[in-house]
């Protein structure tokens, strides 16, 4: 079985396991957690890093510090992986789901924008201006664009939308490390962004994320708070509740070699899609995901359209290649279906209907690829 996304571990993944062992450093503390967060940290161009226990805890946090209640919205795409909206859910405030753009499957700012015009209402807060929706009267405190398989979004006009509504921007970059919008990196657009480092991302040390922001105060808040709120080194003295949310140091180090070998890996990864591109390209109704000429994608996990998606998905995972369908829409799982849902054609629905992800790990060899082609080619051939 050619696998859909595994690590690659080629490096000094080894070497820095067993320093940690030989050491004793294996939990919470120790010099790799430091150096991964900051390693994390510059590639993405912002000045902290936090590490964490993995994507999920990183948004949880992020938006404890936006200062998100249970009497708030946070937005957020209707297309995504669950952890974006369970996130949300933790916080105890309410998701506003928005429709995708059905070409670059990322959030539909036009939408977004006349809806928020059409249902807010501007008020001030102890001096500060908020948006407050009309029908629920709870303040959109925020919200969380989500790099949809490595791709983005226009982060110019989202950020000129967050500023007119006085919204807190957390980016759910957890698929997004190495892609940039004109030359500027997924997570550095908001107060906070967010990437994993789960099993099947680009680098993994199995579980794990990074938090990154600008503001040297949030930084420190957000360190305090994912290792119990410990207000004292000597002392057991806790001033808040906290989280026991951090990263232990063995797994640090594993992503410290993984983040050594992270540009080859990259590559790699941009190979293997121009190469499914063109090959791709004139097969049956296949249809890419759009990617602005404004973007270089990381290129994470590669997925396409077609109307045969169901036929093809038991093709391909009965000859030895494993595929996935995408993520159900947030608005059909149970627990969200009573929160807001803003569409006109249901995008998200279309998208999930018809795509296809299929093997595309950091190491996938030009035999596998072309394997993976031949194998779609064949499925083609019998219609």
């Amino acid at each position: 079985m050619i696998p859909l996304s595994v690590p690659f571990l080629n490096g000094n993944e080894w070497k820095y396991v067993k320093d940690c062992l030989d050491t004793g450093w294996i939990s919470s503390a120790g010099s790799y957690v430091n150096l991964f967060e900051q390693q994390v940290a510059d590639y993405a161009g912002a000045k902290y890093g936090i590490a964490c226990m993995n994507g999920t805890v990183g948004l949880h946090i992020a938006q404890i510090l936006s200062g998100v209640t249970t009497d708030d919205h946070v937005i957020a795409p209707n297309i995504t992986f669950i952890a974006t909206l369970n996130a949300i859910k933790y916080t105890g405030a309410t998701p506003i789901l928005i429709d995708v753009d059905p070409k670059s499957w990322q959030m539909d700012l036009d939408l977004l924008d006349a809806y928020l015009r059409d249902n807010t209402i501007e008020k001030e807060v102890e001096g500060i201006s908020y948006s407050f929706h009309k029908s629920t009267n709870k303040r959109i405190k925020a919200i969380m664009p989500v790099h949809v398989l490595g791709n983005i979004g226009d982060m110019n006009r989202l950020q000129e939308i967050a500023t007119t509504f006085h919204l807190d921007i957390i980016e759910d970059s957890t698929e997004a490390l190495g892609t940039l919008f004109q030359g500027k990196h997924a997570g550095s657009f908001g107060k906070y962004g967010v990437f994993s480092f789960n099993g099947n991302k680009i680098i993994s040390t199995g579980g794990g994320g990074v938090i990154v922001t600008d503001d040297e105060e949030l930084a420190k808040k957000a360190k305090h708070l994912t290792t119990q709120a410990k207000a004292s080194a000597m002392e057991y003295l806790h001033d808040e509740i906290g989280y026991n949310y951090r990263l232990v140091n063995v797994l640090a180090a594993i992503g410290v070699a993984q983040m050594e070998e992270f540009p080859t890996l990259l590559d790699n990864k941009k190979r293997m899609d121009s190469y499914y591109r063109s090959q791709l390209s004139a097969v049956g109704d296949i249809e890419f995901q759009y990617v602005s000429p404004e973007v270089e994608a990381n290129c994470w996990l590669f997925t396409f359209k077609t109307k045969h998606m169901r036929e093809l998905l038991a093709y391909l995972n009965d000859n030895g290649v494993q595929s996935r369908p995408f993520w159900v829409p947030m608005n059909q799982l149970e627990m969200f279906k009573e929160d807001i849902y803003v569409s006109i054609d249901d995008h998200s629905n279309q998208v999930y209907q018809t795509s296809i992800s299929i093997p595309s790990s950091a190491g996938i060899t030009p035999t596998e690829m072309e394997t993976v082609v031949k194998t779609i080619k064949a499925f083609y051939a019998t219609l």
